[in-house]
């Protein structure tokens, strides 16, 4: 019995051996291949440095993750034409050093301005959000059990406080739920213990400020815009935004670190 036990240990020894030493092989082979050379010498010029989120106290900017080029998935994709061509180069997200991701008991005040983006967060349904809907700008919508319907057109954001995890469980249901809270003195700790992503809003659109929002209108910021807020102004800042040449984005998508390969 014994015997037959060492026989099979030693079976398996060869069989882990083999398959380690056949890859060591392939790996070799591999890399003297004239078109693997060739992505390991190019792919220096196609790979993208992380950009780290920044702190300022209890705030954060959202940093950008990197490009790394996967050499091996390349080359698997540039088999059939024989020839380096940078269309097949096939990419891995690589984190910044300093993340949004290790730093979530930060708030978020802004998206990073690199990315040239805003965002806008409505409180209520009203002519604006149905303008907004109408003429398909992208806008994050604060919901309660109460307003919230499934499979909106806008992004949802749960606003509930005592009914917070059984929104929280419907939208993970429903897979609408993007993590978020703009937070208050009302849900900051509930929304910290759930390791919600914490958003301030840069600016807020009232009835009365619309020049103060105007002239604080930069790339990453975000945008309240209230019940109160006029259409007249809101379509006035769409009017700057795209003089601006800013994109408007949902939250979840202008507070991501994801390098978007678009």
């Amino acid at each position: 019995m014994l015997k037959k036990y060492y026989q099979y240990l030693g079976l398996v020894a060869i069989m882990v051996f083999s398959f380690y030493y056949t890859e060591k092989i392939a790996l070799i082979v591999l890399n003297k291949n004239p078109l693997m050379q060739s992505i390991e010498k190019e792919k220096e010029n196609y790979e993208v440095v992380a950009v780290d989120a920044l702190i300022l106290g209890d705030y954060i900017i959202p940093g950008i993750n990197g490009l790394a080029v996967n050499a091996r998935d390349s080359f698997y994709q540039m088999q059939e034409v024989e020839a380096f061509n940078e269309y097949y180069l096939v990419y891995e997200q690589v984190k910044p050093e300093i993340s949004l991701e290790d730093n979530k008991d930060k708030i978020i005040k802004r998206g990073n301005k690199q990315l040239k983006q805003v965002s806008f967060i409505l409180e209520e349904n009203n002519e604006v959000s149905d303008y907004l809907k109408t003429n398909q700008y992208k806008a994050s919508m604060l919901v309660k059990a109460s307003t919230y319907e499934a499979k909106s057109y806008f992004e949802v954001i749960n606003d509930e406080v005592k009914g917070f995890n059984s929104l929280e469980n419907t939208l993970n249901l429903n897979k609408e739920n993007k993590y978020i809270c703009v937070v208050n003195k009302d849900n900051y700790d509930l929304c910290l213990k759930n390791n919600n992503y914490l958003v301030e809003p840069t600016l807020t659109l009232n009835k009365t400020n619309y020049i103060d929002v105007k002239n604080g209108l930069d790339s990453g910021v975000i945008i309240l815009i209230t019940g109160g807020a006029r259409l007249n102004d809101v379509k006035l800042l769409l009017k700057e935004i795209k003089f601006k040449n800013y994109e408007i984005v949902y939250l979840s998508e202008l507070i991501s670190e994801e390098f978007n390969l678009e």
